[in-house]
């Protein structure tokens, strides 16, 4: 009987314990969760008060819904891929500026409804730089949406026909940072001049736009094609945006040559 009395209370702290977990991922307090069992086979929890227990299991499920958050808005910005902001190289003679990259990585310019221009020819890094920029600002909290221009410009007149393009817009406009890639690899037809200049007009001085392009600033007036078009188009996005220029050969060809 003496074994039972000491036995019952343990039994039922490990029911209560159950219980609570159950609870908690009921309510989808899945990082508080994980710390509340982490701390049931350590010592941890006795050695603290219960304000502070308390603390620890908010201070987790903050971190666990801020790293959830971060992953859905890196899904929903739809990246070809993995690219950091410290992966950088910066030993490749490109007339790439640490300087300036760091200064953009502060996203003040997104903040501020400012664009950045990156150009170069093909396999300079414009579309790498572009994405560690994207993935940062996700980090950050901010919408980003990543899009292979003429895929997007394709989709969209796709979307005009069937006569959802105002919402497949809307979309757009929800983000706070739209990055075109490989804007002006071909010249723009007239449903495409008209699509972009709609793109530009809804995020004109309020939400950012990162161009990549092999084609220098001076030249994307040609490739838009109509004189109207193109001066409402450049009117709006270059004055104060930010450029980067590279240079040098294909950063992919110079280490294909490498390995050889």
């Amino acid at each position: 009987m003496e074994t039972n009395n000491k036995t019952a209370p343990v039994t039922q702290e490990k029911d209560q314990n159950i219980i609570s977990l159950d609870l908690m991922n009921r309510m989808k307090l899945h990082g508080m969760a994980a710390a509340f069992k982490e701390s049931l086979q350590s010592t941890v929890a006795e050695s603290m008060t219960a304000d502070g227990f308390l603390s620890l299991l908010l201070a987790r499920e903050w971190d666990y819904r801020s790293d959830t958050s971060i992953q859905r808005l890196i899904r929903g910005a739809g990246f070809r891929y993995k690219a950091y902001l410290e992966n950088i190289d910066y030993t490749i003679n490109r007339s790439l500026d640490r300087n300036h990259i760091e200064r953009l990585s502060s996203l003040d310019f997104i903040r501020q409804g400012k664009n950045l221009f990156i150009t170069g020819s093909s396999g300079t890094g414009k579309s790498y730089i572009a994405t560690a920029i994207g993935y940062q600002a996700c980090k950050n909290g901010i919408r980003t949406n990543y899009a292979n221009a003429s895929k997007l410009m394709g989709a969209l007149k796709v979307a005009k026909t069937k006569g959802i393009f105002e919402a497949e817009l809307k979309k757009i406009e929800r983000c706070q940072l739209l990055i075109l890639d490989d804007l002006f690899l071909v010249p723009l037809d007239a449903k495409e001049r008209s699509i972009l200049l709609d793109i530009i007009e809804d995020r004109h001085e309020r939400k950012s736009i990162i161009v990549t392009s092999q084609l220098p600033v001076a030249n994307w007036y040609d490739a838009i094609g109509e004189p109207t078009v193109a001066d409402a188009i450049l009117d709006r996005i270059v004055h104060s945006a930010h450029q980067i220029e590279l240079t040098g050969e294909s950063v992919r060809k110079m280490k294909v040559d490498k390995n050889k």
